[in-house]
């Protein structure tokens, strides 16, 4: 469960760094570029009224125009609309006129150290050289007469003012944030509804599989990705359990198939070697010891034959050849078998020749396959029918006996490796179990189907199909 915790805290942890980065950003870069902002918004706007009376009053008094106590007046009237205090001051660093004392009662105040310029700027803020006792913005603007420099207009403003509108704008800007964090906070939520928990369900589920409990079952109802996954992962379980049975009965069966003959080549030896068997006999257990290794033999062989089918896979070497021509030749390795139980075998095959696209190796093995099981399970004295039937671009061969039969119940576990029916263990005295299980993988490797039609007591009627080549259709 550590891997479930670590990923649910890395989101969280995630979320309180977005969060205090979030507050840290707006409390300094968004402050502090708010507060530049409003200065030189406000910097602009004091320059304008600045510039206007540097080139009016302030210059109608250096040239005598106007007498700097009716220009005191002017500016008084200014500064009551703009609400800023308003300084005349020469190149040399006098004031010459300040709206917020009387001209009357003005005294000679010098700044030391002025110097307008000294920052690149037409603005400054701080104390202006130790004028003011609170952070102060200044603004200058140059007074010109015949080409010179003679003085400045200062318009100053309290930073008070730009300060209080400044956190005004931040309040909305924590809210801002706050909202967002909150937000944010949402968005986990329902990304832990909706995607770390039915992760980490599946998750535990996978867990509970790799212990092998492959009833464990997922409560994930969604139509996503998610769902999906959760639905295959339930589907795979299900497939290794069913897969783990029927290993658990292959081996089962492998190992009841391998016993009986061994238990039997034992029991006869051990008989002969201890003198049960009288040597005159020897020659008969002999023989039917030599049947059970046979059976032994073609019992290991089937089995690294479909080893082979399932693993490497069914390597085809597909070309065009006589369908009926294979089910006559095939029919003729039997003649003896047929004989001695007087077994006939009747062809209905349509046409001279019947030219299908197959591998002809493996056909003839699956068409083998099910002549054996056919006259293995027919009654004596009975028919076997094979028949040939084409349908577009198929070619149908039908295998029918009329033996003993399937059970109903049996009829869809033929195909199984190993299964034999209850009715077939009586006859079946050497066979594996493992015929039409090849027989299957064969057909499906060509991609075709083959179906068996059964009745208990009537017979068995097996049914393949395989693609007919264009020769035939020429």
């Amino acid at each position: 469960m550590k891997m479930h915790r670590t990923l649910y805290y890395k989101f969280i942890v995630a979320y309180v760094v977005f969060a205090i980065l979030s507050f840290v950003a707006v409390s300094t870069f968004t402050s502090n570029l708010t507060r530049k902002q409003l200065v030189s918004e406000k910097a602009d706007t004091l320059y304008r009224e600045a510039s206007i009376l540097a080139n009016s009053y302030a210059r109608q008094i250096y040239s005598g125009k106007i007498t700097p106590d009716n220009a005191w007046t002017q500016l008084s009237a200014v500064d009551t609309y703009i609400d800023c205090p308003i300084w005349i001051i020469d190149s040399s660093g006098k004031v010459v006129l300040n709206t917020r004392e009387p001209y009357s009662k003005m005294s000679d105040t010098l700044i030391s150290d002025f110097n307008p310029a000294q920052n690149n700027r037409y603005y400054m803020t701080g104390d202006f050289f130790g004028c003011f006792t609170e952070e102060t913005l200044s603004v200058f603007a140059p007074i010109t007469q015949n080409f010179s420099v003679r003085g400045y207009v200062v318009v100053h403003s309290p930073m008070s003012s730009i300060l209080a509108s400044r956190d005004s704008i931040m309040t909305i800007c924590y809210i801002t944030m706050l909202i967002i964090v909150l937000l944010s906070l949402l968005i986990l939520v329902v990304f832990s509804e909706m995607v770390y928990i039915p992760l980490r369900q599946i998750t535990t589920a996978t867990e509970e599989y790799a212990k092998g409990n492959y009833d464990h079952k997922l409560e994930i109802s969604k139509n996503d990705e998610i769902g999906y996954l959760a639905g295959t992962l339930e589907y795979m379980a299900s497939e290794i359990a069913r897969s783990e049975d029927n290993q658990k009965k292959f081996i089962a069966n492998v190992s009841h198939d391998f016993r009986s003959p061994l238990t039997s080549i034992r029991g006869y030896l051990e008989a002969m070697k201890d003198g049960t068997i009288p040597p005159e006999l020897y020659e008969k257990y002999i023989g039917i010891v030599l049947n059970e290794t046979e059976r032994l033999t073609k019992l290991t062989n089937s089995l690294l034959q479909l080893n082979n089918l399932n693993v490497k896979g069914i390597l085809l070497e597909l070309k065009d050849f006589d369908i009926n021509d294979m089910i006559k030749k095939t029919c003729e390795t039997f003649e003896g078998t047929c004989t001695k139980k007087r077994i006939s075998i009747e062809l209905v095959l349509t046409g001279e020749r019947m030219f299908v696209r197959a591998d002809k190796g493996k056909i003839q093995q699956v068409l083998y396959n099910l002549l054996d099981n056919a006259i293995k399970f027919s009654h004596d004295s009975s028919v076997i029918k094979i028949e040939t039937t084409e349908k577009k671009d198929k070619v149908f061969v039908s295998v029918k006996d009329s033996g003993i039969g399937i059970p109903k119940e049996s009829v869809g576990l033929v195909f199984d490796r190993f299964y034999k029916s209850d009715l077939s263990r009586g006859k079946d005295k050497k066979g594996t179990g493992l015929g039409l299980a090849i027989t299957k993988e064969i057909i499906q490797a060509h991609e075709e189907n083959i179906n068996v039609i059964s009745t208990e007591g009537v017979g068995t009627e097996f049914i393949f199909t395989v693609a007919k080549s264009k020769k035939f259709e020429d």
